[in-house]
């Protein structure tokens, strides 16, 4: 995977779990960047703004998504789970029963 497009889903997913701690406006910004691929003239034609508005309203989205992430680590914790289920899967194997299934797919359906 290339660093562009881990950056991309990493922002896609601190999006999902942090926007509603976003104003409208930088939830517009980040959508149209990260969401819908618009590039910076196609986001201020859109917007009415200059490119340098774009990118300074889009640095500021991506910090303040960052810093959300550093002190709350939904993310981090979201990923860790992840990690965990994949392994317990792989541990268990063929030797699952059905009760064990069907707590590790709650497990996965509470994120």
């Amino acid at each position: 995977m290339t660093e562009e497009l881990e950056r991309t889903m990493r922002m896609n997913y601190l999006y999902d779990f942090y926007n509603s701690l976003l104003t409208d406006k930088q939830r517009r910004y980040i959508e149209l960047y990260y969401l819908e691929d618009f590039a910076f003239s196609e986001i201020a034609e859109e917007l009415d703004v200059t490119r340098q508005a774009v990118y300074d309203n889009l640095k500021r989205s991506k910090d303040l998504l960052e810093h959300y992430e550093e002190n709350l680590s939904m993310y981090r914790n979201f990923k860790s789970r992840q990690e965990f289920i994949k392994r317990l899967k792989n541990k268990l194997g063929k030797s699952m029963d059905s009760e064990t299934e069907e707590i590790i797919n709650r497990l996965e359906e509470l994120d």
